[in-house]
């Protein structure tokens, strides 16, 4: 029987997460993609603390209007990368959270590199 979306996706993150682990000084960069948003938290798992989010949802995106979803995770992504650098973290590990590689998770994690990020 076939596998659903779901599952799928789940079983590829639980083989990604094996090899991933976000610290204090290196947090795990996690992605969180639904229908119509698109969300980032980093976060140190030594600890379990989520120590920043960023969304779509955030008052200097969503007062944008209506964006296309890649601009808008190309938002998202450069928000991320700012209120990183803020904080002092500029190393983090890349976690697609099982999505693909492609679209929406890609332009994220490409205009956060640009925006300081190393990963």
């Amino acid at each position: 029987m076939a596998l659903t979306k779901q599952e799928r996706r789940f079983r590829i993150k639980k083989r990604i997460r094996k090899d991933i682990n976000g610290s204090a000084t290196k947090p795990r960069m996690s992605v969180f993609r639904s229908n119509k948003q698109i969300y980032v938290q980093f976060i140190d798992d030594l600890e379990g603390k989520t120590l920043l989010s960023v969304c779509s949802r955030n008052k200097e995106i969503a007062e944008k209007g209506n964006v296309a979803k890649i601009e808008q995770a190309k938002l998202v992504g450069t928000l991320a990368a700012k209120k990183a650098l803020e904080n002092g973290i500029t190393d983090v590990v890349f976690d697609r959270n099982g999505y693909l590689y492609h679209g929406r998770v890609k332009s994220l994690a490409e205009a956060a590199r640009e925006g300081g990020l190393k990963f």
